[in-house]
């Protein structure tokens, strides 16, 4: 995968059309992403490694393995300040076929573009400082619940820390805050579901997604 090179910032649905171009190899690593995407720091990062379980698709065989440790690694480096992204080399070699990820950067595309027109700068303070480690907070924990085996269970959350990151991508506090409140109103769901019912807590989930798809 060749690295995107570029001197001016560019919108989420722009950023994704280039990673796509990008996309030269037969197979693209963790690392691919972290060199390409480096320049949009934790936000970019975050959103790209969300979005293959924020889409209520199947998920291409082999990409849920680098779905939800790099979320975790990530937001939890956000929670605690870092400026600099940072992966375990051996996160960094795992690899996703090119042109499964292009079909889904592809699907997507249209709905960010769509989003891109509603999301704008308002609350920015929300964004930055010591509130996006209040945000680092809220996507651990939502990238934490994106491990639990449900099928599709994940796909609110992860929808949720991608939202955030647009937010923090666009200087959108309110998107923070509205991808915040459906993520962790979520995981309270979805916890106590488990908790109170056990294995009868997660047929009840499997029956609620399942009626929401229909």
């Amino acid at each position: 995968m060749s690295e995107i090179q570029s001197d001016a910032p560019r919108g989420l649905s722009q950023l994704l059309l280039d990673f796509e171009n990008a996309l030269t190899g037969e197979r693209t690593s963790v690392e691919d992403i972290l060199r390409a995407l480096h320049e949009r720091g934790f936000g970019a990062l975050l959103f790209i490694f969300a979005l293959p379980a924020a889409l209520p698709l199947p998920v291409p065989p082999g990409i849920n393995l680098i779905i939800a440790l790099p979320l975790i690694i990530l937001t939890f480096q956000q929670m605690i300040g870092r400026s600099n992204v940072w992966l375990p080399e051996k996160v960094k070699k795992r690899s996703v076929d090119s042109r499964k990820l292009g079909e889904m950067i592809e699907t997507a595309r249209p709905w960010i573009a769509r989003l891109e027109k509603l999301v704008k700068p308002r609350l920015a303070f929300i964004t930055q400082g010591v509130a996006s480690r209040l945000i680092g907070v809220c996507g651990l924990i939502m990238a934490l619940s994106v491990t639990i085996p449900i099928p599709l269970s994940n796909t609110i959350p992860s929808f949720s820390i991608a939202l955030m990151a647009i937010g923090v991508l666009m200087r959108d506090g309110f998107a923070v805050i509205v991808g915040a409140f459906i993520g962790l109103l979520w995981v309270v769901i979805l916890y106590s579901l488990l908790i109170y019912f056990g294995l009868e807590g997660i047929e009840m989930i499997k029956d609620f997604i399942k009626s929401m798809l229909l």
